[in-house]
């Protein structure tokens, strides 16, 4: 090889690698993750007609299913 070749090659594996370009999150139009709020109170009757409140539930896991014709 070269001297001439060496050198480039040299100073090629000093140099630092090119910098990438930073994502633009502006144009991704990213929404802020904002942190869970509790669910409002409501009651709702149960399959017997018996009214039951969300309260009842605390500290409790609850799936609520709904079913909705249009």
């Amino acid at each position: 090889m070269t001297r001439r070749l060496l050198t480039v090659m040299l100073v090629a594996l000093l140099l630092p690698p090119a910098a990438a370009a930073a994502p633009d999150f502006a144009a991704l139009d990213l929404q802020p993750y904002e942190s869970p709020r509790p669910a409002p109170a409501f009651t709702l009757p149960d399959l017997d007609g018996k009214k039951v409140a969300l309260a009842d539930f605390k500290g409790k896991v609850v799936l609520l299913f709904y079913w909705a014709t249009w």
